[in-house]
């Protein structure tokens, strides 16, 4: 494998452009049956003296089923080049395709098991840490709330960094 292990605080990466331009993948799962998504909604921080980052996902996204019955998720990062493949990942439903398998990526564990991409240029695991669904009464600013027309309020989680690799 092509990574170095480096700490959190060690990522150069302008963190707004790196999850809302340049993306994400949101996989969960085990070898045996995972899926991925695409995001481009979350953000990195400190937590509980912890660095976490923040992932958000609706309620009927396949990818939610194996993030909820699973401890650790990945974060997966790609060059542009890649730009075709994290189309495809968030427009088609792993309930009908292998998404890993149409964007020829070659899957591996990391430390705690939770599924990435060698094709990744940074990935983290992270370990889940609270869940909480959005709630239309607790947005304070309302305009935000034309995002839910069908109620499908995002899930929050908060996730511990426990391993980020680089390559």
């Amino acid at each position: 494998m092509l990574f170095t292990n480096i700490a959190p605080e060690q990522i150069t990466d302008n963190t707004f452009k790196l999850i809302g331009n340049d993306w994400m993948l949101v996989t969960g799962g085990t070898k045996h049956s995972h899926n991925c998504m695409t995001a481009s909604w979350g953000g990195f921080g400190i937590l509980w003296h912890k660095p976490v980052v923040f992932v958000f996902i609706r309620p009927q996204r396949y990818t939610n089923e194996f993030v909820e019955k699973h401890p650790y998720i990945s974060l997966s990062f790609f060059d542009e080049s890649y730009r075709p493949q994290m189309q495809l990942c968030g427009t088609k439903s792993g309930r009908t395709i292998d998404k890993a398998a149409a964007c020829n990526f070659s899957i591996f564990e990391t430390q705690h098991k939770a599924i990435a991409y060698q094709e990744a240029r940074l990935v983290l695991e992270c370990k889940i840490l609270y869940t909480q669904q959005l709630q239309q009464d607790c947005f304070i600013d309302t305009s935000h709330v034309h995002h839910y027309a069908a109620g499908d309020f995002h899930i929050q989680y908060i996730a511990e960094i426990t391993e980020c690799l680089i390559r």
